[in-house]
């Protein structure tokens, strides 16, 4: 029987609209011209580490403030300064989520698809506009997953994938700890797949999923001591720093320090939210509402209304597809999701907020987007096209309060304020 060709890549539709996603963040970059929401805490970080040589907020790793530091030292001390790389990490995240939605599902529908409603989910977009450390991580950490299962899917280039994944995974530890649970999951994947083969020599077999001719014992190499040794490696310019400088050997009590801070912030906040207003976008956030270049405007950070209910659903479907049916995509979407939001179920952290939702985000979308692939690769395409069309319609709706343009008066949020929640 003479197999199917496979699909013809379609890269340059992913970057088609990541191009158009990046030009779209790009638009007004500078405004507003002040800062806002949490850059309070992050310029002063990355200005310090540009001047004095100092390391304040340190509740975070360096990283992310490192790369906005790196923005200033380019382009200025000025709003695109700060916010350039932000909007570079945005374009990239959804070239990235494109092309892991194309490896797992080998089909060009899930990679369009996938796309489109990662740029056009809300969180990207507002993220991609302010020099906030979460933008970076997503980006790092979706890079990875697209190497995994560029690994997965073409085995013969299956150890350099491998290579990259486990240093993307640490740039995103390294940015914020949030990626720290996600970063686990690639490895555990590829030892349970080993131990389910049943192999006698299981660490050292190249035999057999989830890459052939990448033994267990290599898999522990790039995919757990490289994004360690990765991490690590990012903290060396805190032993040169003139004010406090990181002492040999002092990591692991930094961490304990790290560890401390985040758990101290108890004091309750307006817009604080739990997971369950997550799930079901019940609970914004405020990044701006207040008079500024002039005018009144706004930057609210909710989900997508249209995608984040119709991901729910297609997450059960996920999980059933892959106990069912073996799916294997469909089940790492479900896994993926349980792990990013289970994490803040557990977290020591009583003060949590919905920009935390960020990444379970990302994978309800691919799972809404391998249920609508399923879909389509049935022949029944009226659905599929009106789920993108729709996404795209309520970002276009939104997109005023979502991008700090020019609102009509004081009252001009209004009409976007469909929950009570979102007050």
């Amino acid at each position: 029987m003479q197999r199917n060709p496979r699909p013809k890549d379609p890269v340059a539709w992913i970057i088609a609209i990541a191009a158009a996603a990046t030009l779209l963040t790009w638009w007004r970059l500078g405004i507003p011209s002040e800062p806002f929401f949490d850059e309070v805490h992050y310029l002063p970080a990355a200005r310090d580490m540009l001047g004095a040589g100092a390391w304040p907020n340190r509740e975070h790793p360096l990283l992310g403030k490192q790369i906005i530091a790196l923005g200033i030292a380019i382009l200025g001390d000025n709003p695109v300064g700060w916010r350039f790389f932000s909007a570079l990490a945005g374009g990239l995240a959804v070239f990235a989520f494109g092309r892991a939605c194309w490896y797992a599902r080998d089909t060009r529908f899930a990679a369009i698809a996938g796309s489109i409603l990662l740029a056009t989910g809300f969180f990207t977009y507002v993220h991609a506009r302010i020099a906030m450390l979460d933008m970076f991580m997503v980006a790092f950490l979706l890079v990875a997953l697209w190497q995994c299962a560029g690994a997965v899917r073409e085995p013969e280039v299956g150890r350099r994938r491998l290579a990259v994944a486990g240093t993307m995974l640490g740039l995103a530890m390294a940015t914020k700890w949030n990626a720290v649970p996600l970063a686990m999951v690639p490895g555990a994947a590829f030892f349970f797949y080993r131990l389910g083969a049943g192999r006698r020599r299981l660490l050292l077999s190249r035999r057999g999923a989830p890459v052939p001719g990448v033994s267990l014992l290599e898999a522990v190499l790039w995919l757990g001591a490289v994004p360690l040794a990765t991490y690590a490696l990012t903290f060396l310019p805190a032993l040169f720093f003139a004010a406090a400088p990181l002492q040999p050997g002092g990591l692991i009590a930094l961490h304990a320090e790290m560890l401390a801070l985040q758990e101290s912030v108890v004091q309750p906040h307006p817009y604080q939210s739990r997971w369950d207003e997550w799930v079901l976008n019940l609970r914004a956030i405020w990044y701006l509402y207040e008079p500024v270049d002039g005018v009144q405007r706004g930057v609210l950070l909710i989900g997508n209304p249209l995608t984040m209910l119709l991901g729910l659903p297609a997450l059960a479907w996920c999980g059933w597809r892959g106990v069912m049916r073996g799916d294997n995509a469909a089940w790492a979407a479900f896994v993926l999701y349980g792990v990013a939001l289970g994490f803040w179920i557990v977290a020591a952290k009583p003060v949590q907020f919905y920009y935390h939702y960020f990444l379970p985000s990302c994978f309800l979308l691919a799972a809404l987007t391998f249920a609508l692939d399923a879909t389509w690769q049935r022949g029944w395409r009226l659905l599929p096209l009106a789920v993108l069309g729709g996404s795209v319609a309520v970002f276009a709706w939104f997109y005023p309060i979502l991008s700090a343009a020019a609102l009509p008066g004081a009252d001009g949020f209004q009409r976007y304020m469909w929950l009570p929640g979102w007050v």
